[in-house]
């Protein structure tokens, strides 16, 4: 049976206007931010106030930050120190602006989720908003020869880490192994009839696609999830029925030096948001 497919109004304002006031300065480094309004509808989506909500992999918080905005508490892992501690400024932030709240960013890898977050927590949390990390094409930030007096256009923040064994610089399959092993430890984060929602996109590697989207859903499936929508989340806005894209200039860069190349690669318009619920009785893994 063909899942239900529907789409998210997910941008109708920019990126940094749905995190103005509500993240620390600092916060716009990361590479591979999630846009808040597509946390802030799966949360509205999928849970109740006073709901659990999760994010194994949670970068800056946005999943956090943005379930705390909405009344749920929240809590999050993150592989990267680095990360972790801006995560965690932005849980502080976001209670302290909205007068309460509960939130808590611990620093460690996701495949350990279940040791990392307390039993308190085990079979407590209602929905898990995370995205794996992928392909480079659409991550970072620039600076021109105006800002840095230097010729031709500078990147910046455009790596996750420096660590090799953070999971943005591994292999697909190795990914793909990870990312099952984390969803696992999400099942058994999950309350019975618990929600898990990821987004992701498919990219480019040396002109070849990958399909990433699909290989999630494979990894849902082993990791004993059972797939429910599949749906679309717009990075672009809406006006007069039409979409309106707010390209960077490093992707748009990275764009024209792609089809320079003879590489059809275009302008992302949309995240997939891949939906699974966790069965009322949870099947025994295949080994």
């Amino acid at each position: 049976m063909t899942s239900p497919v529907s789409i998210w109004n997910t941008a109708p304002t920019s990126a940094p206007k749905q995190r103005k006031n509500n993240y620390v300065p600092g916060s716009a480094a990361h590479p591979a931010k999630m846009l808040p309004g597509i946390a802030a509808h799966a949360i509205s989506t999928y849970t109740r106030p006073g709901d659990l909500v999760l994010d194994p992999m949670c970068g800056i918080g946005t999943t956090l930050v943005e379930a705390i905005r909405l009344d749920r508490q929240a809590i999050g892992t993150e592989y990267e120190p680095r990360w972790a501690a801006l995560a965690s400024a932005n849980v502080r932030h976001i209670i302290t602006m909205t007068g309460g709240g509960r939130g808590e960013v611990v620093c460690g890898d996701g495949r350990r989720l279940t040791t990392l977050i307390g039993e308190e927590h085990r079979g407590r949390v209602a929905l898990v908003v995370t995205s794996p990390p992928y392909g480079s094409s659409v991550h970072g930030q620039v600076r021109s020869t105006k800002e840095t007096g230097t010729p031709g256009v500078l990147k910046k923040d455009h790596r996750y880490s420096h660590d090799p064994s953070n999971l943005a610089h591994v292999s697909t399959d190795q990914l793909l192994e990870a990312f099952t092993d984390i969803l696992t430890q999400c099942r058994k984060a999950l309350r019975p009839g618990g929600t898990v929602v990821v987004t992701t996109r498919p990219w480019r590697e040396h002109g070849e696609l990958i399909d990433l989207p699909s290989a999630v859903l494979g990894a849902g499936k082993a990791a004993g999830l059972t797939p429910t929508e599949r749906c679309v989340a717009l990075l672009a806005g809406i006006r007069d029925s039409r979409l309106i894209t707010r390209p960077s200039f490093f992707q748009m860069k990275n764009v024209r030096d792609a089809r320079r190349a003879g590489i059809p690669l275009s302008v992302i318009q949309h995240e997939d948001v891949l939906v699974f619920t966790r069965p009322e009785m949870s099947p025994p893994l295949a080994h």
